[in-house]
This record gives C-alpha cells, structure tokens and sequence, in this order.
C-alpha cells in the first residue's frame, strides 16, 4: 500500500514553497525533498492575537519535519536549491534525520553551496541560536564562538532553525550521490526498493526519481521539470519529440507524482526573453547607469553567466560584470571540473580552444586562485568578465556607486544579504534598473517587487500570457527592516571586557577547584590502593635499578689511595654481581636489594651512618614476584595503553593527505583573526523608490502547454498533483479529464491530507527445492517465464528462508466426512481434471500480424471482430465462407472463436494460443 502525504508544498495552497513530502511504500517512509523556507519574510506577526506565543509561516512544517524525521528510512533530493534541499542540513545534525539520502553529485554540491551562502548570509545578520523564553538582556560575544550582544527584540523571538558551516558540511558529505540511470538496490529496512535517477533539466543535475517496489509497483517523483534545451544543461529525459516521445523506463508508471504550478502560465519564446535582457542590460549600462540582478547561489545562476558572457563578448564590452556571493568561485570551480553533467551549447566547447580558435599556450588569468582551473573546463566557463565580491564593502571599494555595472546579487528573494543591501541604497538613484528573474517566494521583498511589476503592466502584456512586459518606474516610499552586525563601542565595550574578564576568572576558578579534588580523589585512591600499587611501584623500582646495575664493569674503591679501580665482570657467572669470591676488606658500591625498602636502595642513606660511611645493608638475590592487579572483575585493564596503541594504529592509517589536511586546517584556526566583539542590531530604513523595475522569466520551467503535452503521454494509472494552487490544481484535472485514455484516479492533496493507494499487502521470500524446480513446465511470456507450482512448505536448520518443496500424495483420513453424489447406475464417477490458465492479453492487430505471417489473410470488420480466412478476401464467392473463422472479443480476459472445423480454424487457434503463456496445472 501507498500513503503520501504533503508536508509542505501541496497542492490547493495559497504557498508553494518549500517542497517536502513524505512517501509510505509497505512500511517504508521516504522523505521526498527536505526544502526550507524563507527565514526573513516582510510582512509577519510579531505576537498572536491573545499575545502569548508568536507563530511564523514555517513554524507548522518545520514542527511536522521534526516529528517525522526519526521515523525517515531514505530521503531522495531532486534539486539542489533552497526550496528543495535547504532544511536537510539542519534536519541531518539537530532532529536526527539520519537516513541514508541518495542524490547526484551536482545536487550534493550545489545544495551545500547553497545553504552555505544561506547559512553563512544570515548569522551574519541576525542571531538565531535562542530560544522563547529568553529575555531581552543584552549580552555581548566575540566571533569565536561566544555568545554575541542581542538587540532588544519583543518576547517569544523567533527560533529559526539554520545550521552552522560545519553542521552543514556534516550533513551533505554524509549525502549518497548517484550518476543517471543508474539502479540502486537498496539494503536493510528498504530491501528489496530499487531507486533510479533521471535529468530532470532546471537544474545541474536535477532528478526524477524512479522507485520499484515489487508490491506497490513503480513511482515516479518528477517536479520542476523542463523538456526544453538550454545553455548549459538539456532538457528533461522524459519528453524528447527527438526520440519519440516519452521515455520509455519512465512511461506508464502506477503512481506518478508531479507538479502543476505554471499549468495556467504561458511563456513566452526563449529567443524573446533573451533578447528582451540582453537589450535591458545594454541600453541601461549604454547610459551609464547600473543594474542589480538578484540571483540564486548555485543553480539558475549558471544560465545567466553563459548567456551574459556570451553577449559580453560579442557586444565586446567593458563593463563588469560583479557577483556578490561568498561561494560564487567555490561553486564555478566545481562546475568546471563536472563538464559531463553539462550540456546544451557549453557541452560542445572544446575544452582549451578560445573563441578564435587557437589552442595551446593558454595563460593562467591574473586572480583566477586555482591553478588547475585551465584545465579543468571549456572555455565558456572561464567568465573573464566576470569579477567575485563577497561583500557591499568590497565592491565600493573597487568601483564607485557612480560607475555603470551589472551587479549580481544574491539572494534572489532579496530578504537578507548583499542583495537587499544593494537594493536600499540602488532604488533611490533614478535611471537604475532592477532587474528580477524570478518571482520569488511569497511574502518576501522580491514577490512585493513582482507583484508591483506585474499589476502595472497592461492585461496582455501580464507575464503569465506569453508577452514580454515593459519596465516601469517606481514611485512612492518603502520601508524595510534591515538587520546588521557592528562592533561594540564605549560602555558597551567596557561592559563587555567586564563580563568576560568576570567569566574567565569564575572558569580559571572552577578549573583550579576541579584539579584540587581530582588530587585529593588520587591521593584517597593511592591510600586505599596501597598494597596493590606498592607492588606495582616495587616493580617498576627495581627493574629501572636491575638496567641500572646491569654493568659490564664495576666500581670499586681504593681504600689506600681513594682513586678508583675497575675490575671485569663476568656476566654469565651467577655469583660475579655478588662477589663472594672477593676481599671482604674492599667497601663494595654495588646494588644491594631490600625487600622492606622501596626505591634505588643503592642510593638510599640512613641517619645512623657505619664505619665507613655507608649503610649496613642485607644483600639478597633480586628476584622480583610479578603480581597483577584484580578487582572484584577479574585482572584490571590498562586502559591508557589501549588507548595509547588506539592512537598510534590511527595515526599509522592515516595517509599523508589526510595528515596534510589536518595540519592546514589546524593552522589556519591559529591564523584566523579574531573577530572584535559585536552586536546585532535592526533598524527600519524609509527608501524613496526612483529606478526602474523589470521583471524576464528565467526560472527554465514547464509552462502549461508543456505539462498538458507530457503528463497524458506518461499515461500513469494514478496520479498525485503537488506544488500548486488551487486554480492550477484544478487546470490540470480538467484538462486530463478530457483525454478518454487517462486515467481517473488524480488526487491533489493539501498539507497535512493523506492520500491511501492501493491495499496493504505482506510479500515472503521463499525458496523452491531442486526437485520441485526439475517438475516445473514454464511457459515463455514477453520477457518472463511462467509456471504453476504446489508444494509444501518446509523449513530447514540450515536456511533462514522457508523452501517449497512437493507434496506428498494425500492420504485419506478414514474419519473424514465423504460427500457422495448421486450417479447413475454404471457411470463412471466424476474426477475433477486439471485446467490450464492462459495469461496475456490478446491484441487483435498482433494476431492479424501473426496470421500474415503464416499466409493466412485476416481483416478487422466492425468493433473487436477479426475474420480470418477465405472470408477476408473480397474476390471469394460465398461458397467459401466454410474455410472462415471469426475471432470475436467479448469481455476482459474473453475470447470467442467461430467457425467450422477445417485446417483454418486449427492455425487461427494456435497462434491464439503462442500469443499467450499456457499455465499448465
């Protein structure tokens, strides 16, 4: 059984964005897509109606996500944007969605760009590691990692959920990628689900994912599609008029999940939209004027590079083109060296041929930082125009606000970053352009923006009829919010110095206290532990003065002179250490061993001194006892030896990469400055509109056309419409329902509603013994082998998995209660004999074929009737008619064959028969 359910993103909903939903196969929950929202949306509530708890749009599904997300066994990610893939990171380390996630490598890469620039865009801006119940104290930090200063904020702040750079990195290198087409059996709890991913197109790498259930059938996940070609990626597997339609792994799935959102929309030809920018950028820098195009990170950002550096070089301009993004270079840098990911036009450069054509001799760029990078793409990615910034800051300081530019900012959504930034300060100065390519997700700045565009544009000019609209001028004032992190200045300062001289000195005083009672617990522990550690010390002792004696000369004084003589040694003789063959008279330097003294004895000195100055000692043979330890468990481990070795197989495993690795990173922690102490503060900024706006759909999705062109050739037998509003939802209904081959089974759930397909079923393995595999007769059907079996049941010591084996002949029970029938006298009585079963489904036009083959003529006469035979030429007479045989569909699975019994009847029969597979029983 199916059940799916929309987490968010469904369909009849007033927002599109973010897209999760989560698919039950059997027992099997898969989480198709883990979006986020936008964190920063204009127009919100800051207290409810009865004011005691504030409730933000993302609130709901970032609370279902959390519920579900340790329940998950597999998450599938079909694009690597916000909207498909930006909460997984923070789900992944924080809400313990720890299932195995399969994806391409371009999805992988391009998300963790994504929700980096994300991430990183925002904690630069705003504090969002708090929780509700903190007040509005301010409490100041630094930027390693301290707590930071927080502005005062109203009651109940908000608690979004972004993660951290290496929380993000974490989870997106735990991330499972695939190559298209690719079939993955998977193992453990979704043994036996078998995942393949397609080009979906709309993004480098994004995916229609394939899933096999041998009890549900075949699903297919498709959303945000795009069947058309472009400049650095193709289209979509799934319709390609090229190759005759839809692709053929992907038709006729049982359950078919995509998206309607542009059903109603009607776009415009790619040729005029890009001319319509092209022309926009010229005429607007052609008047020393600038443009600020707010962009994505990762994905859509591509096709404007190509197309912009394409224009840039036949046009041969010199205005920059600056993009403001803090992974923007990481993000080209592995595009270059995915070139089999690409396709459109970048996938015909030839990698290291310029655009006249000369090979070889290729300079490195001045400020390209890869060394490699020369050899690693086409030449339609170097973007030579193309300068990075990863701040407002920087790029004042190259280029002034007065010089013409084409400035790419991100986000697209202009919520935070560089982008609105810009945008404050661009929409006062009049004959500047903002040029936007998306319509952004609701409730933020550039959904405000589209939607100002779009109410002024006349009733055909609208962006969803096919024209391409006009740019207008902005009137009037907007007030925006905008949150920023600067450093502490005068008291604040000196507050903040205070509170953490103050924290260190309690830390400096809890760390002296915790050493005073680990001494004081080790010196209770050696009390207790005297005996045993006074055998292990004796040991030690003695063998370092064992080493120390072990001398092949010896020292003896000369009581005459004082000046010291030496005499040999032997080793090997037992009693040459002890010397008993020698002069008593001569004061003897060597080690003596006492069994009631600890430590080098030899040095040891007594208070009550000899003759001689030395101590009276008992000279005894050194043999030391070795005793373990033990506790109430056994002998005791040594637990730091373990760990000692632990550590050094480690270090043994590691290669030299690895090493080299860890020792840059180690360094560049010491070398990293050290951010001054700051806080975040929010001011509202009243902006009065002066420049022009422009709005040229560049997302590369399916318009309606497209979408009611393709879903009725994939056919499906059931259908789930997500990712749509109410009116788009209901489009696409109708326009399947007027397609007598379509199916009727389409539901268009809304968030939260679940969908149940099909009836829950238990599958088994089994195991069929030879001898019941020798008896089997198969019957050849298209690519399969069907036969009917019965046997028994049987398990065996040896095999985990039951095995069917024959069955034996029955034996009559003689208390069994026998039904006797009546019969007449001297009949036989009835057996019951065998029937055969035929599947297949019998096509009338492929035994017309079959017939034609075999020199028989057929002609199709009327609805479902084949007449076969003499009867199907028109030059026989009547007389004939008993060599003809009609072939007559009657039902499902019924099939009618009249005519007299001659050789035709026989040949029509059997190749009705060879097109199906005869099941003996």
């Amino acid at each position: 059984m199916i059940t799916f359910t929309p987490l968010s993103g469904a369909a009849r909903s007033s927002r599109t964005v973010p897209l999760a939903y989560l698919l039950q196969v059997d027992d099997i929950r898969i989480l198709l897509d883990c979006g986020s929202p936008d964190w920063n949306p204009e127009n919100i509530k800051t207290q409810s109606e009865s004011g005691d708890r504030v409730t933000y749009p993302w609130q709901e599904y970032c609370d279902i996500v959390r519920k579900y997300a340790p329940d998950i066994d597999l998450v599938l990610l079909s694009h690597g944007d916000l909207a498909h893939s930006g909460l997984y990171a923070y789900a992944y380390c924080h809400w313990d969605l720890r299932a195995p996630c399969y994806t391409t490598l371009p999805v992988q890469a391009m998300a963790r760009i994504a929700t980096m620039e994300d991430v990183e865009g925002i904690r630069d801006e705003q504090e969002v590691d708090i929780e509700d119940e903190e007040t509005n104290e301010s409490v100041a930090g630094d930027g390693a990692g301290s707590s930071e200063p927080r502005s005062p904020k109203v009651k109940n702040e908000p608690k979004k959920f972004v993660a951290t750079v290496q929380e993000v990195h974490e989870a997106f290198d735990a991330v499972n990628t695939l190559r298209y087409s690719q079939p993955t059996h998977l193992q453990g709890k979704c043994q036996g689900l078998t995942i393949t991913p397609f080009a979906a197109g709309h993004t480098l790498g994004g995916t229609i994912w394939k899933i096999r259930s041998p009890s549900a059938g075949t699903i297919v996940y498709a959303v945000n599609l795009n069947h058309m070609r472009e400049r650095h990626i193709d289209g979509t597997v799934l319709y390609r008029p090229a190759a005759g339609g839809v692709f053929e792994p992907l038709a006729r799935p049982d359950l078919f999940i995509t998206d309607a959102d542009r059903v109603n929309v009607v776009t415009s030809r790619r040729k005029d939209r890009d001319a319509a920018l092209i022309d926009a950028i010229s005429a607007t820098l052609s008047s020393r004027s600038s443009l600020l195009l707010p962009c994505d990170s990762s994905t859509r950002l591509l096709e404007l590079l190509v197309l912009l550096d394409q224009h840039w070089k036949y046009a041969d301009f010199r205005f920059p083109i600056c993009l403001l993004s803090r992974n923007g270079r990481e993000m080209l840098t592995f595009v270059r060296s995915m070139m089999e990911w690409l396709g459109g036009t970048v996938s015909k450069e030839d990698v290291g041929v310029d655009g006249s054509g000369r090979t070889g001799g290729i300079r490195r760029r001045r400020g390209d930082d890869d060394a490699d990078d020369e050899a690693l793409g086409a030449f339609a990615l170097r973007f030579k125009f193309l300068e990075f910034f990863p701040s407002p800051q920087s790029l004042l300081q190259t280029y002034s606000s007065k010089e013409p530019k084409l400035i790419l900012a991100v986000p697209a959504s202009l919520s935070h970053g560089p982008s609105r930034l810009l945008f404050s300060d661009f929409a006062a100065v009049p004959d500047n352009v903002v040029l936007l390519t998306s319509r952004g997700e609701e409730d933020t700045l550039g959904r405000i923006l589209f939607d100002k565009w779009n109410n002024s544009q006349r009733g055909d000019d609208k962006w969803d009829k096919g024209k391409i609209g006009s740019n207008v001028m902005m009137d009037g004032a907007m007030t925006l919010k905008m949150n920023s992190k600067v450093p502490l200045q005068g008291a604040e300062l000196e507050a903040f110095l205070a509170k953490e001289k103050a924290a260190k000195d309690r830390e400096a005083a809890h760390q002296a206290s915790m050493a005073r009672n680990q001494r004081i617990l080790e010196a209770d522990e050696d009390e207790s532990d005297e005996d045993s550690d006074s055998d292990s010390d004796e040991e030690d002792e003695v063998e370092r003065a064992l080493d120390e004696s072990q001398m092949d000369t010896d020292e003896i004084s000369n009581p005459a002179n004082g000046s010291p003589r030496k005499r040999k040694i032997p080793k090997n003789e037992d009693d040459a250490d002890w010397g008993l063959d020698i002069d008593e008279g001569l004061t003897k330097q060597l080690l003596s061993f006492d069994i009631y003294l600890k430590g080098n004895v030899s040095k040891a000195t007594s208070f009550f001194k000899s003759a001689g100055g030395q101590t009276h000692r008992f000279r005894m043979f050194p043999y030391v006892e070795k005793k373990r330890r033990v506790d109430e468990y056994g002998e005791t481990i040594d637990v730091g030896m373990w760990l000692r070795k632990g550590k050094v197989l480690e270090n043994e495993a590691e290669d030299e990469a690895t090493r080299e690795a860890r020792r840059t990173q180690a360094e560049g922690e010491t070398e990293a400055p050290h951010e001054p102490p700051s806080k975040f503060v929010t001011s509202e900024v009243e902006i009065q509109l002066a420049c022009r706006l422009l709005f040229v759909d560049m997302e590369g999705l399916n318009d309606g056309r497209a979408v009611k062109m393709i879903v009725p050739q994939v056919n499906p037998r059931k259908m789930i419409i997500v990712h749509a509003q109410a009116a788009a939802a209901d489009a696409l209904i109708d326009s399947c329902a007027n397609i007598r081959s379509m199916t009727r089974d389409i539901y268009a759930p809304s968030v939260g509603e679940t969908v149940q397909i099909g009836q829950h079923t238990n599958s088994f393995s089994i195991s069929l013994s030879d001898e019941l595999l020798s008896t089997i007769k198969m019957s050849r059907f298209e690519d399969n082998e069907v036969g009917y079996v019965t046997g028994r049941v049987a398990s065996h010591f040896s095999s985990t998995i039951p095995i069917l084996e024959p069955s034996g002949p029955a034996i009559p029970t003689p208390n069994a209660n026998i039904l006797h029938t009546p019969r007449l006298l001297g009949s036989r009585p009835l057996q019951i004999l065998p029937r055969s079963t035929m599947i297949g489904e019998l096509k009338l036009t492929a035994l017309k074929s079959r017939l034609a083959s075999v020199g028989v003529q057929a002609e199709l006469v009327g609805e479902g009737v084949l007449i076969c035979g003499a009867g199907a030429r028109r030059d026989q007479s009547s007389s004939s008619i008993q060599d003809t045989v009609a072939v007559r569909k009657t039902g499902p699975g019924r099939v009618e064959l009249e005519g007299n019994v001659s050789d035709i009847y026989y040949v029509v029969r059997k190749e009705i028969y060879n097109l199906h597979a005869l099941v003996a029983t």
